[in-house]
């Protein structure tokens, strides 16, 4: 998936849209691994490959058509593994690729549209790997289309020595692994600590202050809210935090429609979304 800005999306969208996918993979009962995690310089490291390669399932987020992202799903479409294809409803799809089912979610992240998504992406997850596993003739794209010689890793024996600085640098990449997701974590912890617990948090990522205020103020005037306050994360990623009067009232695409924002819900966001959530 895009990890940096592109087509118009920061990386802190690309970052919710990895915490939306991880949540559905976990769902399905699986770890959430990026293919991207590397820590060698290269044109592709082997380390991208090999998860390409050994991982049983490998979610692919097409949107804004990054082509580091293309040419990852086209390794793992050359190795005829199972593969789920996902996209926001912004990107159009690609000729080559178009034939496999794309899940659509909207770009904008809406709160009921996403929670569809991540019900439908988990289940796809689940259903996808049974089938693989149960189906010996089972394909995700290369076989539709003839009888090929699908594509594999070739393994070769290697000196001690060589072997040993392999396995070092596998234990530098888990250390450093291990200390990113101690410093997210911490980070994490640290937000949950800091930030005002509210019901409702909005998102106003890279808006201008302006935008902002009229936000605030737009979010002041729901009867629904109250305790509204804005909350800045950075000096350029500002939320609008607030508290619910009667949650089982609240309409949530009526609240982003008037903000302009995406709303996530904490106190009810294990409860089911529908167009007046509850």
């Amino acid at each position: 998936m895009p990890i940096s800005e592109i087509d118009g999306c920061t990386e802190s969208h690309w970052a919710d849209v990895l915490e939306i996918i991880t949540e559905a993979v976990e769902d399905a009962n699986f770890s959430a691994n990026l293919v991207s995690n590397a820590d060698d310089v290269g044109i592709i490291h082997k380390r991208i490959i090999q998860n390409l390669y050994d991982n049983p399932i490998v979610v692919c987020d097409v949107s804004g058509k990054n082509p580091n992202v293309m040419f990852e799903l086209g390794l793992r479409l050359a190795f005829d593994k199972p593969t789920i294809i996902v996209k926001d409803d912004k990107t159009s799809y690609s000729f080559d690729t178009s034939a496999i089912e794309h899940i659509e979610y909207p770009r904008d992240l809406r709160f009921s549209k996403i929670v569809e998504f991540k019900e439908k992406l988990s289940a796809k997850i689940s259903a996808t790997h049974e089938k693989a596993t149960q189906d010996k003739n089972f394909t995700t794209f290369l076989k539709h289309f003839g009888e090929f010689t699908v594509a594999k890793l070739q393994k070769k024996e290697v000196s001690g020595q060589e072997f040993i600085l392999e396995e070092l640098k596998g234990m530098r990449y888990a250390i450093q692994r291990l200390e990113h997701r101690k410093y997210l974590d911490s980070r994490k912890d640290f937000l949950r600590r800091t930030i005002p617990s509210r019901d409702i948090d909005i998102c106003l990522g890279g808006r201008s202050e302006a935008a902002i205020e009229k936000a605030f103020s737009s979010a002041k005037q729901i009867p629904e809210l109250c305790d509204v306050e804005i909350f800045h994360r950075s000096p350029d990623h500002a939320h609008i935090l607030a508290s619910i009067i009667d949650g089982e009232n609240i309409n949530i695409e009526q609240i982003e429609e008037r903000i302009g924002g995406r709303v996530r819900l904490r106190r009810l966001r294990n409860r089911s979304a529908n167009k007046t959530s509850n």
